[in-house]
């Protein structure tokens, strides 16, 4: 037994080196971890439990009959983060590149199986050379099946995936399936075809940090939700948006120990909306004077900065924000702020977390780009995720709530529970000036002195329409209240919707203008 014992001793030390020393310290010298150096990082000292360390590639694999590696070039099992239980896959860089091959994909799968069984979020650290070449279809094959393994888990459990090295080709797909994506700035990228390749069809020169970089994905193409300045830092901001999620779908979101007194109000929320209609101001000073203090955690903060969408807490509980942001376009909806808008909202509905909406909108962004660009599609799919919304859907207007624009922010007509308008709101079909200037044209053409009577008809039309009391006669506003007691009124809606049920016609699923 001795002999056996010590055996798998010596099999278990090399498995932990990889692909050997010399490459161990290839890794470093790039300011990268290891694969098992990740997860130590990760998850709870003492908690991994891993699968599969010994397999290896298939025999049969062309030209690397006499390199037997043990894992295969992944590392998977499970874990707890902050106790909680967390399946995790990390490709190790040190065994063919993280390239990926049958076995490889093998185990993914099941880590991936293994997760959906028990429900229980599922983390995949990338850093893969992609295909591997000497398996052929056989790898192609393997993402095809962690593929559909994606799509089977989305909206059931959580996945997140964090890009530490590169990822190219069909490796993209995976985690573009996943719900969150991190990247590590300067040493992770991502992209279909890769810089070379470009040059020789194209004859465009690009660098691979511009082509497919952390900072050109989280702020140019919205592939990624946030780039990290280390893998220490992407790592540990995973663990923060863990804390936000539930485990699984059938699961309410977890509560922490509230810190800030539920009854708290902040007076200086009601000097942040301008007096002028048009002066920007800063959404982010709204979320955070009603949210828990220093809860709100963004996601996208660099990707069409129009919309403002992340999560927080309540009195503790986890909520999804979304919101306008005047200082951005005036707040305007356009293609790419809907989209990021519809898949948030969308994956607060899959998982049971509630929707805090702060509206500040002129409407949807004008100009021949946006209409040839297809924003009527895009902005349907903002009006469609929160219109299929389940989860408690709670609407506070600031300021401008014009249009098309009013309807799509989770309006009371599309299914928000519980609307709110601050007093400087204005909610109407268009902004004053410009309904004066429809409603009045033939007056103003004959106006003695038309801008004096331009102002006068817009103060009286501000004064008669664009205010939040015709809304509120109307109930398409619960009620009209002081920027103040927000957060309160918040919390109190909050604890009344908790148990809320929505009867949806039986179907398979609709048919979202993707």
């Amino acid at each position: 037994m001795e002999d056996r014992i010590e055996d798998l001793r010596e099999r278990r030390e090399r498995a932990a080196k990889g692909g050997g020393e010399d490459r161990i310290e290839s890794q470093h010298e790039k300011g990268k971890m290891t694969a098992r150096e990740r997860i130590d990082y990760f998850l709870d000292d003492g908690t991994f439990h891993e699968f599969d360390r010994f397999r290896t590639h298939r025999n049969h694999t062309f030209g690397m009959e006499e390199q037997q590696i043990p894992g295969d070039g992944v590392v998977t099992g499970y874990g707890e983060v902050n106790g909680r239980k967390t399946f995790v896959f990390a490709h190790d860089f040190t065994v063919f590149g993280g390239s990926l091959g049958e076995v490889f994909a093998e185990k993914v799968c099941k880590v991936m199986d293994k997760a959906m069984d028990v429900g229980a979020p599922v983390v995949g650290l990338n850093d893969s050379a992609g295909a591997r070449i000497q398996e052929g279809v056989g790898a192609l094959g393997g993402f095809a099946e962690i593929f559909r393994r994606n799509t089977e888990a989305s909206g059931v459990i959580p996945q997140i995936s964090a890009i530490m090295g590169p990822c190219a080709g069909g490796a993209v797909y995976s985690p573009a399936i996943t719900d969150f994506t991190f990247m590590v700035k300067d040493t992770s990228h991502m992209f279909i075809t890769g810089p070379d390749v470009i040059e020789t069809v194209t004859g465009e020169e690009v660098s691979f940090e511009e082509l497919g970089g952390a900072v050109t994905h989280t702020s140019t193409s919205g592939v990624a939700h946030f780039a990290e300045e280390s893998e220490e830092a992407a790592l540990d901001n995973i663990a923060r948006l863990l804390s936000y999620l539930p485990a699984n779908n059938v699961e309410d979101p977890p509560r922490v120990e509230p810190w800030d007194d539920p009854d708290r109000e902040d007076d200086d929320l009601a000097d942040i909306v301008p007096n002028a209609p048009r002066k920007p101001y800063d959404m982010h000073a709204v979320i955070e004077g009603v949210v828990d203090e220093g809860s709100f955690f963004e996601v996208q903060e660099n990707f069409a900065k129009n919309v403002v969408v992340g999560f927080g807490r309540l009195d503790g509980h986890s909520i999804g924000v979304v919101a306008n942001n005047p200082r951005v376009n005036a707040g305007t909806l356009d293609i790419e702020s809907s989209q990021k808008g519809a898949r948030f909202v969308r994956f607060c509905d899959a998982f049971n977390i509630p929707i805090l909406t702060f509206e500040d909108v002129p409407g949807f962004m004008p100009g021949t780009d946006q209409e040839h660009g297809g924003i009527i599609r895009h902005g349907a799919k903002l009006l469609y995720a929160f219109s299929e919304a389940t989860v408690p859907l709670l609407t506070v207007i600031t300021r401008k709530a014009y249009g098309g624009a009013y309807c799509v922010m989770s309006s009371k007509h599309i299914g928000g529970d519980v609307n709110y308008a601050w007093p400087t709101a204005e909610i109407a079909v268009m902004g004053p000036k410009g309904a004066v200037n429809v409603l009045y044209r033939e007056e103003l053409a004959e106006a003695a002195d038309p801008d004096a009577r331009r102002q006068e008809l817009i103060d009286e039309y501000r004064d008669e329409f664009a205010n939040p009391y015709t809304a509120a006669d109307r109930g398409f506003i619960d009620d009209v209240i002081e920027p103040a007691e927000t957060r309160a009124r918040l919390i109190d809606d909050l604890t009344m919707l908790k148990g809320k049920r929505s009867d949806k016609p039986d179907k398979k699923h609709g048919n979202i203008p993707i």
